[in-house]
């Protein structure tokens, strides 16, 4: 009898073992891991942080470990938020939300995917955080792009010393782009400038709106705006023939329509992010304890095309952006 209930033990234990590896997903297996990249727009900055991203994972997992679902918002924040439910759909393992839309429509999505957010300038504006104290907490952390705000402003003194007046450019529709351009018109006016902002609502009025900017302003900011990024062509043909300086948050932009800029590496943000995506996935990190991380190093560089054309001699202390 004893016999017969161990044969009967033994048979219930492999149909379970049986049951159990049908229901595996053959598909994916422990450590094999899915990460869905909603990048808000193609530009050089936000094409740089992915890649850094997607390396640093490769070169801490290998290729062979992780699958990529990178999909692009077109600069359309509902795109973004289509995606980002379409990778909840999917139960990808970890979403990458490059740019501050993109990580507003990830953190709208879900709360349980961690989320990783990177080339976003202050989460506690774009998460609209009451007393941010550097960690998001819950399901969501990440990588700021900002830059030295209080410098950037230092730097608009230094290349044009004779501008009275100032003109901030920027998206009114990127919170981080107001925050920038409200603690850079805080520090000039500090300095006894003229600070005026000059805010559009996408590309179909930025050309209106730099022209008005340029033809009333002595010099002008632009900060780490990813509209901005995608039409540098726009600001560049009209400030250019105007003599009017631009001084740019970012090399991006810097290198399509500025003479200056106090630049940090955001494939480097983008990598660093990545291995912040290592410790979550491989190494059981949690999330909601990681602080938000910072580029470790800002260079200060100078568009040597556009000084030329406007005449201006570089300052001491700035290398020349690389052409390319």
């Amino acid at each position: 009898m004893k016999r017969a209930l161990s044969l009967v033990l033994v048979l219930v234990m492999c149909v379970g073992c049986c049951l159990t590896f049908a229901g595996c997903d053959d598909s994916k297996t422990a450590d094999k891991y899915t990460i869905g990249i909603c990048q808000l727009m193609e530009h050089v900055a936000l094409d740089a942080a992915t890649d850094g991203f997607k390396q640093a994972l490769i070169d801490e997992l290998g290729e062979d470990k992780v699958e990529f679902d990178v999909q692009n918002g077109q600069g359309d924040p509902a795109t973004c938020s289509t995606i980002a439910n379409q990778f909840v759909s999917n139960s990808v393992d970890l979403i990458m939300a490059n740019a501050t839309p993109a990580l507003q429509s990830a953190a709208a999505a879900t709360a349980d995917i961690p989320i990783l957010g990177t080339s976003v300038t202050e989460y506690g504006v774009a998460l609209e955080l009451k007393d941010f104290n550097g960690t998001v907490g819950g399901n969501i952390s990440g990588t700021s792009d900002l830059a030295p705000l209080d410098k950037q402003a230092q730097m608009i003194t230094e290349w044009c010393p004779d501008a009275k007046t100032i003109g901030l450019l920027y998206c009114s529709k990127e919170a981080n782009s107001q925050y920038q351009v409200d603690v850079v018109k805080a520090e000039l006016e500090a300095k006894g400038l003229t600070a005026t902002l000059y805010p559009f609502t996408d590309s179909n009025d930025l050309a209106q709106v730099c022209t008005t900017a340029a033809d009333n302003c002595d010099a002008i900011y632009v900060p780490t705006d990813n509209t901005v990024a995608e039409n540098t062509g726009i600001i560049d043909n009209i400030c250019e023939p105007k003599k009017i300086p631009v001084i740019a948050g970012e090399e991006g932009i810097c290198s399509g329509c500025g003479i200056a800029t106090l630049s940090i590496s955001y494939y480097d943000l983008g990598y660093t992010t990545g291995k912040m995506a290592v410790r979550i996935l491989r190494d059981g990190a949690d999330i909601s304890t990681m602080p938000i991380e910072y580029a470790e190093k800002q260079t200060p560089k100078y568009n040597a095309q556009n000084c030329e054309a406007l005449g201006i001699t570089p300052l001491e202390g700035y290398e020349a952006i690389e052409a390319e």
